[in-house]
């Protein structure tokens, strides 16, 4: 059994607050497109959402990074389509609140995956080299088969990215595809 987890592709991370811009644009298709498959295919598929609240003086990135995916704003919300595969699905994609780099940090995603037989994991979104690599470890760390989808990752920087997709494989076992 997989799953897909969609990570952090929102409008703070794609062109808002903390963007990774023209690269995380390019994915819109390619994201909409492996969410709509694995709905279709009747996989778990999770929006593994970055939340804040404003002014937060005990959240570790409060001090990295400007404000971003505070609640209750546009930031918080799925970039471009996304945000319509999502509302035509809602009621198959489970929308997943995350406070830390790691989709696994401080939710309950292990029990949700685990309660379903799922061994196989499918990451896609921003940022390859933050959350989608915190998200890698802690699935590695959990015994789950880790599938990175190349074309449907994103980062600040190129460097970083090459580096976490090399990570992927040659650390974690990862696989790692190409459309």
């Amino acid at each position: 059994m997989k799953s897909l987890i969609v990570i952090d592709y929102t409008k703070d991370f794609v062109d808002g607050a903390l963007p990774v811009g023209e690269p995380g644009i390019a994915l819109e298709d390619r994201i909409c497109e492996l969410t709509e498959e694995f709905v279709q295919n009747g996989d778990f598929v999770v929006m593994g959402v970055d939340l804040h609240h404003r002014d937060d003086p005990y959240h570790p990135e409060t001090k990295l990074f400007p404000p971003h995916n505070i609640d209750g704003t546009p930031g918080r919300d799925l970039y471009g389509r996304l945000a319509d595969v999502y509302k035509v699905h809602a009621d198959r994609i489970y929308w997943m609140d995350k406070t830390r780099y790691s989709a696994f940090a401080g939710t309950d995603l292990e029990q949700k995956l685990r309660a379903r037989g799922i061994t196989e994991v499918h990451l896609i979104g921003v940022c390859t080299d933050i959350c989608v690599l915190h998200t890698a470890v802690d699935a590695y760390n959990k015994g789950f088969r880790i599938v990175v989808h190349a074309d449907a990752v994103a980062s600040f920087n190129e460097a970083g990215h090459d580096w976490a997709l090399g990570h992927f494989t040659g650390s974690l076992g990862a696989t790692v595809v190409k459309k």
